[in-house]
């Protein structure tokens, strides 16, 4: 329970940060009422979803939204759609094993100096054409990284190797709907993004996909290069050198293990039931889904301002160059499509989203 309910902390951050985003800055009591009344607009919710709903999650959407009520109500009625019809907190390690076996992403077994989980993420071992299910095992990650945040953290780091990684590791399809789950269903998780030697051709894709990020998403992400001494001080200030791995300039030289990090992953799994069941019974299929009914109806006003319209010219643009830059991957990507899985999940769900 101590993920959804360190709002004390939450408030913190989001202080520190708003004195460089540009973010409003709030009290407390301000603060607390944003949060009383988004509850009080989404309404009744189901158990799974109700805990999902802490003073501190609901902080974090009325942070990506500036503490705008509407706006971030209307993103978080969408996350508890999605969540709903998704299921991410069902997801098991045997579901998306096949997905991890060369490494491409996993979670790190140290935490960076703030106490935060690390997402190691390495493009150039992708293993799947399929987008699905890319993204189900993005998630899986994701779930599993919140659920080993201390109490008072609620962000992670990624560190992303760029090792062995050329264009055709490059799909603009996956990306995007990277992008849109990450930012859409999980605002304010990241802390800090660190691109460690990405190449040169990789700025310019980079630019190219940077409409789809949210700009404080943007100002997160790091480059560093393991010849530089600046990039050297930013790994030194964020993580113990002797835990962090050689790749990136540590000194552990251990690796990753396919079957070491399976006995990880199924020994979380079991973690993850107890933390959606506080002692009362869940709802009934039944139930839930009048309650999500219900979340249709919540009236709110449409996001109709000018930053929406620059988004939408910004998307259109990034599509026609995203032709021109990846029109062999995403051919591949279709043909990839056709063997895709159907989505499916287990049992239970994690807390700390």
């Amino acid at each position: 329970m101590s993920g959804y309910t360190s709002l004390e902390a939450m408030s913190t951050g989001l202080k520190k940060s708003s004195l460089n985003d540009g973010e409003k800055i709030l009290t407390s009591e301000e603060q607390q009422a944003k949060i009383n009344e988004v509850r009080r607009l989404i309404g009744q919710l189901p158990q799974k979803l109700s805990i999902y709903c802490s003073d501190a999650s609901i902080a974090r959407y009325l942070s990506a939204r500036n503490w705008n009520v509407k706006k971030a109500t209307k993103m978080l009625k969408d996350t508890l759609k999605w969540r709903s019809d998704y299921k991410p907190e069902e997801i098991r390690w045997e579901d998306i094993a096949h997905e991890a076996e060369t490494g491409k992403i996993y979670r790190s077994n140290y935490i960076d100096k703030h106490g935060r989980t690390v997402l190691i993420m390495r493009p150039s071992r992708q293993n799947s054409k399929s987008t699905r299910g890319q993204i189900r095992y993005l998630v899986y990650c994701m779930e599993n990284a919140i659920l080993n945040l201390p109490p008072d953290q609620e962000q992670m780091v990624w560190l992303i190797d760029f090792e062995g990684f050329n264009m055709s590791h490059i799909s603009v399809k996956v990306t995007r709907e990277t992008a849109r789950v990450l930012q859409d269903h999980y605002p304010e998780r990241l802390g800090v993004a660190i691109l460690y030697n990405p190449p040169k051709f990789f700025e310019p894709f980079f630019t190219v996909v940077k409409p789809f990020l949210e700009p404080k998403t943007y100002k997160k992400v790091k480059f560093v290069y393991s010849d530089d001494l600046n990039s050297r001080k930013i790994m030194e200030d964020l993580f113990d050198m002797d835990k962090l791995e050689s790749v990136f300039g540590g000194n552990d030289t251990s690796g990753f293990e396919i079957g070491k990090y399976a006995e990880r992953m199924r020994e979380d799994d079991k973690k993850i039931p107890g933390f959606w069941t506080p002692g009362t019974n869940l709802p009934s299929p039944a139930s839930e889904a009048v309650i999500a009914a219900s979340l249709d109806s919540v009236a709110l006003e449409s996001d109709s301002d000018s930053s929406n319209n620059d988004k939408a010219e910004n998307v259109a643009l990034l599509r026609m160059e995203s032709e021109e830059i990846v029109e062999s991957n995403d051919h591949a990507a279709e043909t990839g499509a056709a063997n895709e899985r159907n989505v499916g999940g287990g049992s239970g769900a994690v807390q700390r989203t």
